[in-house]
């Protein structure tokens, strides 16, 4: 399943390299982005089971912008994502010490290629239409738990407290993940701003 999802991938990217007719732009690209992982966690009794963990964090990344026929297009981009969050305090046990507080941290690399209409609402002004897969690969997802052992330790900073930092990528991330977006901007000129939600494929 994931190599004919990768597949497809690929060939939308070829069919994306075709010929230009219209306006073409290079650029650059920031956002806020809530990446999701896909996780292997061995449940007892069961077969390992994806669970996804959702991340607040940013994007950023080159983008390549064309006009196939009027009005239709398409969009390339190679972006660079950052997502992170942390947990309240919790008890480790049914005790109220020690407590415990997780924060994670996941980066990952990402291919976005949409198929997009624009309706020009003004001179150089555009509404934009688009859809299309995102090929993704995690490269790292990193835990660090700190522990406050009794009420005492909570007037101390963080950076006293004890922890522990995981690795979590060889053995839990699932590195590779295809989504499918859709979504809506805004251009004027050569700037743009949209946004969009992207629906897990292999999830």
């Amino acid at each position: 399943m994931k190599k004919i999802l990768v597949l497809v991938v690929i060939a939308w990217s070829s069919l994306a390299l075709a010929h230009a007719e219209g306006k073409q732009y290079v650029g650059v690209q920031v956002g806020f982005s809530q990446p999701i992982t896909r996780l292997n966690l061995p449940v007892a009794g069961k077969e390992k089971e994806l669970s996804p963990s959702i991340y607040n964090g940013f994007k950023v990344g080159v983008v390549y912008d064309a006009t196939l026929v009027k009005g239709f297009g398409y969009s390339m981009a190679f972006n660079y994502t950052f997502g992170a969050n942390k947990t309240d305090w919790k008890s480790t046990g049914s005790l109220p010490y020690p407590r415990q507080e997780t924060h994670t941290q996941y980066h990952q690399l990402e291919i976005p290629v949409d198929w997009q209409y624009k309706f020009e609402i003004a001179q150089n002004t555009w509404i934009i239409l688009y859809t299309g897969p995102t090929l993704q690969c995690g490269l790292a997802l990193k835990d660090k738990w700190y522990i406050r052992i009794n009420k005492e330790t909570e007037s101390i900073s963080k950076a006293e407290n004890s922890y522990s930092e995981q690795d979590m990528a060889d053995y839990a991330l699932k590195r590779l993940n295809v989504t499918w977006g859709l979504g809506a901007g805004f251009q004027y000129e050569k700037y743009f701003l949209r946004g969009g939600y992207d629906f897990g494929i292999i999830n």
